[in-house]
């Protein structure tokens, strides 16, 4: 779903096909709205899109800009080991790609993906359990969220198979003591995802706070909770009806990121 429609043919770049010049929209809006989520770590962090039409290419932020900085046309091309892919002004850090190149390596259906360092992604990461089915976004992801230990900061490459093989086929994963990750097939769909996640941790956060015991849903519940968001995010339309309005709002903010 192409919710941000084509401004004049003279603002695409020229050499970028329509397909490529949408995916660039669609990633800087994100960029943005990570920026007024507060989900950045100032210059550090990716979300990462599969470039239409190129096998192993993708799009990343320019590595020293801030997420409010990222816009359509300065977002770097890269191949799956972090190499620039023709001219661009900025370099990338493809020491931080490592996280991302797992996942687009071996899941061809993940063409977007997100990681965030977020405080509430961070504490739950930091909890031996993980994840608690307590509340309303995190039933959403009963059976459906996977996990992967910390080695230090990911700059080992040997790292990746080893994070993809946590990752399996799921598309939300906690990276313990770390943060969260999530992908899908568009950056509409990983974008949700992240939103649930992040709001699921937020919650438990704030509910673990008075020292109270968590009431968990029962297990058969949250089944029937995940299968309902999925027939909802994944196989309808919500996740691209959210992003679309998201977009609205970006574009009432600040229009630029879509030059």
């Amino acid at each position: 779903m192409n919710a941000i429609p084509m401004r004049r043919n003279d603002a695409k770049p020229a050499g970028l096909s329509p397909e490529e010049w949408q995916a660039r929209q669609d990633l800087a809006c994100a960029y943005r709205l990570f920026d007024h989520f507060g989900w950045h770590e100032i210059i550090f962090n990716h979300i990462t899109l599969r470039v239409p039409g190129e096998e192993g290419r993708f799009l990343i932020n320019p590595f020293g800009l801030l997420y409010r900085e990222v816009k359509a046309s300065n977002l770097v091309k890269i191949d799956i080991r972090g190499n620039i892919i023709g001219d661009s002004r900025h370099p990338v850090n493809p020491a931080g790609f490592v996280v991302h190149s797992a996942v687009h390596a071996n899941r061809p259906d993940a063409h977007c993906v997100m990681h965030t360092h977020t405080t509430a992604g961070m504490a739950v990461a930091c909890q031996e359990d993980g994840l608690i089915f307590n509340n309303f976004t995190a039933v959403f992801f009963y059976d459906r969220l996977a996990y992967h230990d910390y080695e230090g900061v990911t700059l080992d490459t040997d790292e990746c198979q080893r994070l993809a093989a946590d990752l399996g086929g799921r598309d939300a994963m906690i990276l313990r003591n770390h943060g969260l990750l999530t992908c899908g097939t568009s950056v509409a769909l990983a974008f949700a995802r992240m939103h649930l996640l992040q709001r699921a941790c937020e919650v438990q956060i704030a509910s673990q706070a008075g020292g109270a015991r968590p009431r968990l849903v029962p297990a058969e519940i949250a089944a029937k909770a995940a299968m309902q968001a999925e027939r909802a995010y994944v196989e309808g339309t919500d996740a691209d009806l959210q992003f679309a309005a998201l977009q609205r709002w970006m574009l009432e903010k600040d229009p630029g990121f879509l030059e």
